[in-house]
């Protein structure tokens, strides 16, 4: 095929990255300007007195914290390459992790794309594996944050009851019936997968000696390999207290924001509890939680008292914190990626 004939394609998926990039960003400015728009202007002092009256030594404990946690995902990351015969350096393991949070700021899950085409260019591990190692990851953290929720329902069911009803169990069931478990699209896969099947016994022959068909299964191949590294994790008991010790350090991370006003230092363990788990899902929808993550921050800490100029307040200061140190440390990262670039002479 001629390479002119591949650039509509390619113009087409940088339009509509761009497009989902500036969707997801409108709707964190949208986000932003919903949680301020009915504040009164001595609400909005308030919120600025707050911000000049922080007690900021706490921000640089909970920094360094959330370094140390990038750090310890950097390391748990190497226990899967180790069944495939890979040894990644830390360093560019560090940078990859890091210079993925930072692409993903802007577009959700483009870093986890980033960061395995930089190890695949630095360290040489094939993409395909890379990205199955990530997704077993996310799978495997996506457990322990569904353990975390549980906790939270079972310890906090009594305050955040009437919030979840209103604002977290409709936007599940929503995705739990729609439209997987609609009848028209259940028979509508099974009738494609038979046409698939029956397309395949047809030309079976055929796709035996197809060049492209053969890229397709290594890729498929690598992808499996990457997924199923979990299972064959030589340091199991590593992994267990690495993945322990992340969420434990982004539990922290949260609750020691608690102390930077006065209003909130007397909050409980189970108040950072559901700001973490209830604050988790703004960053899941919206790129690093841009106007979504404050605002369920401060309607979290509402439900156990504070006023909601000083939960927005505390809010826009957690989510200022992580995303400063991300834009930081990930663009260090790239500027050492660059480096390392040069001393290998390929620049």
């Amino acid at each position: 095929m001629p390479i002119t004939d591949l650039q509509p394609a390619s113009v087409r998926s940088k339009i509509f990255t761009l497009l989902k990039f500036v969707f997801f960003f409108a709707l964190g400015i949208l986000i932003i300007w919903l949680s301020l728009r009915n504040l009164s202007p001595s609400e909005k002092r308030e919120i600025i007195n707050s911000f000049q009256t922080a007690n900021y030594y706490w921000i640089i404990l909970v920094i360094i914290l959330g370094i140390f946690s990038h750090i310890l995902r950097s390391l748990r990351w190497i226990l899967f390459f180790e069944p495939m015969g890979y040894k990644p350096s830390f360093k560019n393991t560090f940078y990859a992790v890091m210079v993925g949070y930072f692409a993903n700021l802007g577009i959700p899950r483009l870093g986890e794309v980033t960061r395995c085409s930089i190890l695949a260019k630095y360290e040489k591990i094939p993409f395909n594996k890379g990205l199955g190692t990530v997704i077993t990851e996310r799978v495997f953290d996506m457990v322990v944050y569904f353990l975390l929720f549980l906790l939270m329902i079972l310890t906090q069911l009594g305050t955040i009851h009437d919030y979840l009803d209103r604002n977290v169990y409709p936007k599940l069931q929503g995705k739990i019936t729609n439209p997987f478990l609609n009848p028209i699209m259940i028979w509508g896969l099974i009738g494609f997968f038979i046409v698939l099947f029956i397309l395949f016994l047809m030309f079976r022959r055929k796709l035996g000696h197809s060049m492209v068909l053969r890229k397709i299964k290594n890729i498929l191949f690598g992808f499996w390999e990457g997924l199923k590294s979990l299972g064959q994790i030589r340091k199991p008991l590593l992994f267990i207290v690495y993945t322990i010790s992340i969420w434990c350090l982004y539990f922290l991370m949260m609750y020691l924001c608690f102390f930077c006003f006065p209003q909130t230092s007397e909050l409980s363990l189970g108040a950072g509890l559901s700001a973490l788990v209830l604050g988790t899902i703004g960053i899941m929808i919206t790129p690093g939680g841009i106007g979504l993550y404050p605002a369920i921050i401060q309607e979290t800490l509402m439900l156990y008292g504070i006023a909601n100029t000083t939960g927005l307040a505390l809010g826009w200061i957690a989510w200022t914190v992580q995303t400063v140190m991300i834009i930081v440390v990930g663009g260090i990262s790239l500027l050492m990626l660059s480096f390392n670039k040069k001393e290998n002479g390929k620049a």
